[in-house]
């Protein structure tokens, strides 16, 4: 089907939708970490590349990438239509992800990113964090 905006009508379409974050991914994380008990985070803190979570005693920043808008090598699959945006477009996102993350690790966080899949594996899920905080020194409260 063909769009009937024009590429500059879309652009600007696109730009006033504002997402604050994938909240079904975010709120599986959520439970899971209250069900374990694992506290001292908070959610949306402001600092580089926005985190969905992160310890901000412990300096440990949690990303969940959704499988699509961030281009997971196993489930990614461009729209057939206007194929060619979304593959620059994904790529944006992919290079400023690395870019969020080398800017937090350079200011002494600890960085764990997460595909939105990866929150079926609960356990290791929760393996990831829990061995980010230990690495820190303050697992003591934790898990």
């Amino acid at each position: 089907m063909a769009d009937f905006l024009t590429k500059a009508q879309r652009s600007v379409l696109m730009a006033s939708i504002k997402g604050k974050a994938n909240k079904r991914t975010e709120l599986v994380l959520v439970t899971l970490m209250r069900k374990h008990g694992l506290k001292g985070w908070r959610r949306h803190y402001p600092i580089a590349g926005k985190p969905d979570f992160v310890f901000t005693k412990e300096k440990v920043a949690i990303f969940v990438d959704g499988c699509f808008w961030h281009g997971c090598p196993l489930h990614y699959r461009p729209p057939s239509t206007n194929e060619l945006f979304w593959i620059e477009k994904v790529k944006t996102n992919r290079s400023r992800d690395a870019s969020s993350s080398r800017v937090l690790r350079k200011k002494g966080w600890r960085v764990i990113r997460i595909w939105e899949h990866d929150l079926k594996r609960c356990v290791w899920v929760l393996k990831r964090i829990s061995e980010a905080l230990a690495k820190t020194g303050s697992l003591s409260s934790q898990l």
